[in-house]
């Protein structure tokens, strides 16, 4: 099963890279997050675990999809693509910003093949709504992405802005991902309509959560919550962290010192998060 590879999920090419041995362990990195994203954890893992890793539709090295993303559909995702690897045992999930809406939904709706559960400084919006008009926002999202290919914007200025934002999110203020990947996954149009339409419909999502959180009880299993000490919004982002702790009945944990993007900034608290979750 070790390796990188396409899977077919749904009829599209979907990159995952497995490596390692034992329980299985699932990651998923942020709005914008390609694979090699976790480069400074899956070392400390591999020995002990066997580490999957995916893009998201659109984003690295992945195909797009039609259609908005939500959170059944990307939970929904995970489990197939757990199908096509074969694996019949339970995995943990772990997911990073906004996959943590993704990954709690598997452990709601896929509860039997959930063994831990860990959300990396996870988005949070315990009361969001619906947006409005969603067919006029997908039209938004469809007419910029071609207006931004027909202009080669994510050809000049994708790098640049994953360098920004991949910056901006680690306590070093230097994006350690590899140039020449960086350039490959994010000079194409792909990345750039699959962010747009992760932003546009994040609160789509987010209410989805909510709704399954009413009906789909969690499972007995362990779950933690890895907080950035230095995340996007100071004290009331931890406050906010250690609210869904609570709302999950999980382990709050704070990684110190760390930005958003902490599995770059503390790869060692980030895998130790998962080895106690996955047991």
């Amino acid at each position: 099963m070790t390796g990188t590879r396409f899977v077919r999920v749904g009829g599209r090419a979907v990159h995952t890279v497995v490596s390692g041995r034992g329980p299985v362990v699932v990651l998923s990195g942020g709005l914008g997050c390609c694979w090699f994203d976790w480069d400074r954890v899956v070392p400390l893992l591999e020995p002990h675990r066997t580490v999957v890793r995916f893009d998201r539709p659109g984003f690295g090295l992945s195909e797009s999809v039609p259609g908005p993303p939500t959170a059944r559909g990307e939970a929904d995702r995970i489990a197939a693509l757990l199908d096509a690897l074969a694996v019949d045992t339970p995995a943990t999930l772990v997911g990073h910003s906004i996959a943590a809406f993704h990954t709690e939904a598997f452990a709601r709706l896929h509860p039997d093949r959930t063994a831990g559960l860990v959300l990396l400084d996870g988005s949070t919006e315990p009361t969001a709504r619906p947006g409005r008009a969603p067919a006029l926002r997908e039209l938004t999202v469809r007419t910029l992405g071609g207006l931004a290919t027909a202009t080669a914007v994510p050809y000049m200025l994708g790098p640049a802005a994953r360098r920004v934002v991949g910056a901006a999110a680690t306590l070093g203020h230097r994006d350690p991902a590899p140039a020449e990947l960086v350039r490959r996954c994010y000079r194409t149009s792909r990345s750039f309509r699959a962010a747009l339409a992760e932003n546009t419909h994040y609160l789509d999502v987010a209410a989805e959560l909510n709704r399954l959180r009413r009906t789909a009880p969690l499972p007995g299993a362990p779950a933690i919550v890895l907080a950035a000490s230095t995340g996007r919004g100071g004290r009331s982002w931890l406050a906010r962290q250690r609210e869904l702790a609570a709302l999950l009945d999980a382990e709050f944990r704070v990684a110190v010192p760390a930005g958003h993007l902490l599995m770059q900034d503390r790869p060692g608290d980030v895998a130790a998060a998962v080895l106690d979750a996955s047991g």
